[in-house]
């Protein structure tokens, strides 16, 4: 992912896992739909995408970011329960939030190469920069 945010623009440098901090400095947050580690998404249940969804949702409303970002469509999908989600922006907002379904940079999307993806994440950057409500 580290390359895919870089590539798209919003940093100046690949980071490497152990700087994730440091994407605060450029305006950016990382947190997780669930919170529990899998190997793959599919080992998530309905439920605990539900909940992570409503806890996020929370966060968001408290924390009130201009964007959040969700990687992973069928992650979106799930925790937000809406089923026609197609990747990019999103009609659902939080509060002024407004919210970007990114693909996944997962090996099971081998359709999205980081070229792809770094585009996606460069329409989000390029929303982000637009300073008109």
């Amino acid at each position: 992912m580290q390359i895919t945010v870089h590539l798209s623009g919003f940093t100046p440098r690949q980071l490497k896992p152990s700087e994730q901090d440091e994407l605060l400095s450029y305006g950016l947050g990382i947190t997780n739909v669930v919170a529990r580690a899998t190997a793959r998404a599919d080992e998530l249940s309905a439920a605990e995408y539900r909940e992570g969804g409503r806890l996020l949702a929370a966060k968001v409303e408290r924390l009130r970011p201009r964007w959040l970002a969700v990687v992973g469509v069928t992650a979106y999908r799930a925790a937000f329960d809406d089923r026609k989600a197609v990747i990019g922006p999103q009609e659902r907002t939080f509060g002024d939030t407004r919210v970007w379904a990114l693909p996944n940079p997962s090996g099971l999307n081998a359709h999205w190469t980081a070229a792809t993806m770094a585009e996606e994440y460069g329409r989000l950057r390029e929303a982000a920069a637009d300073r008109a409500p």
